[in-house]
């Protein structure tokens, strides 16, 4: 059971080279990823906030407090910063890792080194969620220049977004091991991250969904990242935090877990 592909996870700080190594080759394109990571949420506000928030005017929430009415604006602020950690962990732990693993061989050349397949992977997750993270706090500071929320909880948001980032990169880092090439990536966008979008309270209440099919949103982890999130925007707590926390964290261990178990397997072959 040792040489098993399920057996835990070897881990050491011998990550940290790595995670500097994606960070030192980033610093050179950082503005024009920066622009392309913030540029389709930002258009998604835009278009959608402004737009049909003028058509649809305030949005009744059920909250601890009671009903409440918010603007569309921000209801749909506090849902996209969401959708913006979920897919920029996603594309950096899908294009940018697979990059690395399959077509560069950076991570043969690095486990040359005295460092481990679990320990590159690590990095992989970890620094995919800091890109994440980086991107969220550029559309934050957008939303506060746009003046779309005051609230100081906001603060809170940022180890939040930082789990949200973590999660979904874990979740990547299975279709990453799993991956032939790069239009691999389509069906699990298409089949995975998109339905997700709609799915999970982004766009509207999940009240406003089938009954049947609101059963199966609220297990879906964009669903818990936007019920952790959304309330911090309205300068309220969420509610059931151990609830959505605990399924983010499960869901980003239980992901990590099977990607370097796939990932191991696959350069077993």
């Amino acid at each position: 059971m040792t040489n098993s592909i399920w057996r835990a996870p070897q881990l050491s700080l011998r990550f940290w080279p790595v995670f500097l190594r994606n960070l030192l080759v980033w610093r050179k394109l950082a503005l024009p990823s920066l622009v392309g990571n913030i540029a389709e949420p930002l258009l998604w506000l835009v278009a959608f906030g402004y737009g049909m928030g003028a058509l649809v005017g305030q949005i009744t929430l059920q909250s601890a407090d009671g009903a409440v009415q918010v603007p569309y604006i921000l209801f749909l602020a506090s849902g996209s910063i969401c959708m913006s950690a979920m897919q920029a962990a996603s594309f950096e732990a899908l294009y940018s890792a697979f990059s690395r693993m399959h077509v560069q061989k950076t991570w043969d050349g690095i486990m040359n080194a005295p460092v481990g397949l679990d320990d590159i992977v690590l990095a992989e997750m970890l620094w995919a969620a800091f890109k994440s993270l980086f991107t969220v706090t550029a559309i934050l500071g957008v939303m506060l220049a746009l003046q779309i929320s005051h609230s100081p909880k906001l603060l809170v948001a940022w180890p939040l977004l930082l789990l949200v980032g973590m999660t979904f990169s874990c979740i990547a880092l299975i279709f990453n091991a799993l991956a032939k090439g790069y239009d691999f990536f389509t069906y699990y966008f298409t089949l995975f991250l998109t339905p997700m979008m709609f799915l999970s309270g982004v766009f509207f209440p999940l009240e406003q969904l089938p009954r049947w099919l609101q059963h199966i949103a609220e297990w879906l982890p964009l669903s818990h990242a936007v019920a952790l999130i959304r309330p911090l925007f309205m300068d309220q707590w969420p509610t059931d935090v151990l609830l959505h926390g605990g399924a983010l964290l499960v869901t980003m261990v239980v992901a990590f877990w099977i990607a370097l178990a796939l990932t191991r397997k696959r350069f077993r072959q």
